[in-house]
């Protein structure tokens, strides 16, 4: 992994030109340090505006003609359908939470599930209970399935007679 900012100089032939390296790239090249953690700034070669966001944008695309799937379909129906600033930023919003959530999984499952919750543990934690040390996980749970179905078969209260009504005609 490279440390620093990478300078990428796009020219107008479409050529990419790594400053650090001294080398041409393709974007096959730029995926490859962006997979690897290298924090890559893309600039027209001679105006020296921003086009970072534009070149990974190609990056997804490319990558999306050469596989079966890619992002869901109305998902990109609705990029596009959010013309606005403000749905703009939501979905951006709600696709950087959601692909953050997704880093956070693979991480716990390369490192063996060490500090995920084990089901238990997020039930007890949902349900409000704090651990009872002189209760076993299992003696908690039975205790609480107890507790749910005591509550489901309570008969109702029995209500006086029933009146008659008049029906109209």
């Amino acid at each position: 992994m490279r440390s620093g900012r990478v300078v990428i100089k796009k020219y107008g032939n479409r050529r990419l030109y790594d400053t650090s390296s001294s080398a041409y790239v393709n974007l096959e090249d730029l995926a490859k340090m962006v997979r690897n953690g290298t924090d890559v700034q893309v600039v027209d070669a001679t105006s020296g505006e921003d086009l970072t966001r534009v070149t990974l944008t190609q990056i997804i695309v490319e990558d999306a003609k050469d596989q079966p799937t890619g992002l869901p379909l109305e998902l990109l129906k609705q990029l596009i359908v959010a013309s606005d600033h403000v749905g703009k930023e939501f979905i951006m919003w709600y696709l950087k939470s959601a692909f953050d959530a997704y880093q956070k999984m693979q991480g716990a499952l390369q490192s063996g599930f060490a500090g995920v919750a084990s089901p238990v543990d997020t039930l007890r934690n949902f349900l409000g209970r704090p651990e009872r040390s002189e209760m076993s996980e299992t003696e908690e749970l039975r205790r609480r399935v107890a507790e749910l179905e005591a509550r489901l078969v309570k008969p109702a209260k029995k209500a006086g007679p029933a009146k008659q009504r008049k029906s109209k005609v």
